[in-house]
């Protein structure tokens, strides 16, 4: 059997967006031809996908995937907010990017934890 390696999403040439155009069966060897849909994970850059993997066995639970990556819980939430970005899950991406500032100002120490909670309460009203 031959080695298998993740599918490509973008092309190494031009960087278009890959499209699916053959399956096949390991066990019977039969070949399907057309052009398939992949699901939105299937594209997933693979630092996403690897986020994705460890939100998902962590239950969810932030404050698992933080204590894992080491990482502070800002970066975890600014991840989260790319992910949901990039899977097309953002419902008001203006309103996530005032967040992520808001986190980005935490973590670099120009605002205090109570400022930001304050701000983030602040948006969550819009």
């Amino acid at each position: 059997m031959s080695a298998k390696y993740p599918m490509p999403a973008t092309c190494p040439v031009c960087r278009e967006r890959l499209e699916v155009t053959g399956l096949a069966c390991p066990g019977c060897g039969t070949r399907l031809e057309g052009r398939f849909l992949p699901n939105e994970f299937a594209t997933l850059p693979p630092e996403q996908l690897e986020f994705l993997r460890l939100f998902v066995k962590a239950r969810g639970n932030l404050k698992e995937v933080e204590r894992v990556l080491g990482v502070s819980y800002p970066t975890v939430r600014a991840r989260l907010e790319q992910l949901l970005r990039v899977l097309g899950y953002e419902a008001a991406p203006d309103l996530s990017q005032a967040r992520q500032a808001v986190l980005d100002a935490l973590e670099r120490g120009e605002i205090t934890p109570e400022e930001a909670a304050a701000r983030l309460r602040a948006l969550g009203q819009r």
